[in-house]
């Protein structure tokens, strides 16, 4: 049986998060991807009929006046973006259930990278949800610096 301090839970829920990231980008990038191909406003409206939106809803008529302004190249762009991230996830994911050391290192720079972000549209538009993914997020970083230290550190005293 293996000790519960070579595999960290902690890394397999951090792997279980990346890839339910991984899966949900990847559903929208196809949901992109088809809608590319369609006339928004008329599919805007066959949802709202299919879900007995009233027709007057100020939601709904907003949702249709932006998705006028949608340019179809922008929103390829959006799909391909959603792929590339998405894939992303997946590595780090799949990295990390498999405890594979780069996977850590990947997860921190790419998790870390973001975080200035998080905190520039936090400041600019401050909601609760907001505040807790940027905590999260932190979290992450910090678990698994400690995770890579603690790694380091156990081969150094193997080694001697």
């Amino acid at each position: 049986m293996t000790n519960p301090r070579e595999n960290p839970r902690g890394l397999l829920l951090i792997a279980a998060l990346k890839l339910l990231k991984g899966l949900s980008l990847l559903c929208a990038g196809i949901a992109v991807h088809m809608l590319v191909k369609k006339d928004l406003v008329a599919e805007a409206q066959r949802w709202a009929d299919l879900f007995r939106i009233d027709p007057h809803n100020h939601y709904l008529n907003a949702l249709i006046e932006k998705m006028t302004n949608v340019d179809r190249n922008k929103l390829r762009e959006l799909g391909v973006g959603t792929f590339i991230y998405s894939s992303l996830f997946f590595t780090e994911g799949i990295g990390l259930a498999l405890h594979k050391r780069w996977a850590e290192f990947l997860t921190i720079i790419s998790t870390a990278g973001l975080i200035p972000l998080e905190v520039y549209v936090l400041y600019n538009h401050p909601t609760p949800l907001r505040a807790i993914l940027l905590l999260v997020n932190i979290g992450v970083v910090v678990y698994l610096i400690y995770e890579v230290r603690r790694a380091t550190e156990a081969k150094k005293a193997q080694a001697l």
